[in-house]
């Protein structure tokens, strides 16, 4: 693989993905200290600065080295959760699901907005490539954050908005898998049960979401 184009991949997602785990990880800290938890606020984790929310290993080491291993065919990686003290929300198993949903669904706008961005740079007659490269990168990388978060196993954002909406015995029950949710998430991703039956169907709905959504913006600059 060639250095110069690893330099301009890594260049053109840099800003977007920066900007989807900073926004994710903070959206968690201020819904659940606005439904009455602040431990993330006073760990200083409902912030934008990214410094705050990158794992060195996590959010660098590991999609890097997936990224050159792979020829960019695989890359995963995570960011520092937040923490959420759920035993302190007013309403705990309702506010869960609110504070699960947040990052997903900050996602999701950081995606529209980049969508737009594109069509309003497009449609000025910006052909860059680079800056248009990026636009695409925003929606791409918001997207699979988003579908990925909401894969319904916790730790996952998608197992905790589903413990949260099951009666208490299923509840209980799915919330019993979460030390193990990772591992079983990691070999999931592996024998490509992930992508088959939940990424590519989801992202496949949620592009067209946003294409709805972004319809009427589109025919203004056609």
């Amino acid at each position: 693989m060639d250095i110069a184009d690893i330099i301009q991949t890594i260049a053109i997602y840099a800003i977007p993905v920066l900007f989807s785990i900073t926004v994710h990880e903070a959206a968690h800290g201020y819904v659940a200290r606005h439904y009455g938890d602040n431990t993330a606020a006073m760990l200083g984790r409902v912030t934008l600065n990214p410094i705050k929310h990158i794992d060195p290993i996590g959010t660098i080491l590991m999609p890097l080295g997936l990224y050159l291993m792979t020829a960019g065919a695989f890359v995963f990686g995570y960011a520092k959760p937040v923490p959420v003290n759920f035993g302190r929300l007013r309403h705990p198993k309702r506010d869960m699901v609110w504070v699960a949903l947040a990052g997903p669904g900050v996602n999701f706008i950081q995606a529209l907005l980049w969508g737009a961005l594109l069509m309003v740079l497009s449609g000025l007659g910006l052909t860059e490539p680079f800056f248009i490269e990026m636009c695409r990168a925003g929606v791409l990388v918001n997207v699979v954050m988003a579908v990925f978060n909401l894969f319904p196993l916790p730790p996952l954002d998608g197992g905790r908005i589903l413990v949260g909406l099951l009666p208490p015995g299923p509840a209980i029950a799915v919330s019993r898998l979460e030390p193990w949710g990772f591992f079983i998430v990691m070999a999931l991703l592996v024998a490509g049960i992930v992508s088959q039956w939940w990424m590519r169907p989801m992202m496949s709905l949620t592009f067209g979401l946003l294409n709805i959504l972004l319809a009427p913006l589109a025919a203004l600059f056609n």
